[in-house]
């Protein structure tokens, strides 16, 4: 399991080779939400999202021959980047396997990153026996997108690095609202805080019909998605949260949210025009709860993650044409 420990070692690993990204703000979405808004541009990060820092937990962990026999995941396209360029950077190979529906950048730019990528369809094909397969018969080490701890130490970095960063602004108090999918970042960022700065309070964020993390922790136990599709936030549409990440869940978040599809998009405009950041819609979910939940949050400060940028071109378009409509 992981722990502050754990995360701490992950810095010192992570240390020159991720980004410290930055803190933003904006008057005019402080105005929309009616208290301070203030946005961890992990979209900043190497390859687009936060996914680098566990990717590069993990590889940087592995025993050398191990790491040198090669390495796999399983990923829609920000975890894929993410092991693809930690591999790259190590002189591994990378085995991605991703969804044919993936967004096309995504895959895209793993392949660029110098991984091999697998295809499989999401509706008929079952990618964890894809990869266990793969893994088998090329000796690779299998990096879970969340339910590792190594992963979510690595993801656990961001808390360190907002805890630090909320002090610099004067904020000991507030509601972190974290873009969750199956739990890595949320219950990284919740064991930095809890061991760094307890009085903000981590709170996962998901799409509408897609809240399975806040409907486990509403109650107490693990609920699934009835649907593996059918939301543009295809980054943080999981099918359950993680065996791994529902303990640290449950222990340490306050109550999820859940906003419409149209309020990412909403979300990834405003993000565009105030911070001059690019979202793809699950890395806006955290903001578009922050603008367009206020009666549900406490305090006069709230912190979000924008947790990744890697949105193809005409799905940006349409974010920014409907909100001009």
């Amino acid at each position: 399991m992981s722990d502050i420990a754990m995360i701490e070692a992950a810095a010192a690993r992570l240390a020159g080779h991720a980004r410290r990204t930055p803190l933003l703000s904006s008057p005019f979405l402080d105005e929309i939400a009616g208290r301070r808004v203030l946005v961890k541009a992990e979209c900043l990060q190497h390859t687009g999202s936060f996914k680098f820092r566990g990717g590069w937990s993990a590889l940087s962990a592995l025993e050398p021959a191990r790491r040198a026999q090669g390495v796999m995941a399983y990923s829609s396209g920000n975890h894929a980047q993410g092991v693809a360029l930690a591999a790259a950077r190590h002189g591994a190979p990378a085995v991605i396997v991703m969804p044919a529906d993936a967004p096309q950048l995504k895959i895209e730019n793993t392949r660029a990153l110098g991984a091999e990528v697998v295809l499989y369809d999401r509706a008929t094909e079952d990618r964890d026996a894809i990869g266990a397969r793969l893994a088998d018969e090329r000796g690779l080490t299998l990096i879970r997108p969340f339910d590792e701890p190594l992963v979510i130490a690595g993801q656990g970095t961001t808390g360190l690095e907002i805890a630090e960063q909320a002090a610099e602004e004067g904020v000991t108090s507030a509601d972190v609202l974290t873009c969750c999918g199956g739990g890595g970042l949320t219950a990284g960022i919740a064991l930095a805080l809890e061991a760094r700065a307890p009085g903000l309070r981590v709170r996962p964020v998901e799409p509408v019909g897609f809240d399975d993390t806040a409907r486990s922790l509403a109650a107490g136990e693990i609920r699934s998605n009835a649907a593996l599709s059918g939301s543009i936030c295809d980054a943080i549409v999981t099918p359950q949260p993680g065996r791994i990440t529902f303990p640290i869940l449950a222990r340490l978040c306050g109550p999820g949210l859940a906003v419409t599809d149209a309020e990412a998009l909403r979300a990834m405009a405003l993000a565009f025009l105030r911070l001059k950041i690019v979202l793809e819609p699950g890395g806006a979910v955290a903001l578009a709860a922050a603008l367009f939940r206020p009666d549900a949050l406490e305090g006069d400060a709230v912190i979000c993650t924008a947790s990744g940028g890697n949105v193809d071109p005409p799905l940006f378009a349409r974010a920014l044409a409907e909100a001009a409509d």
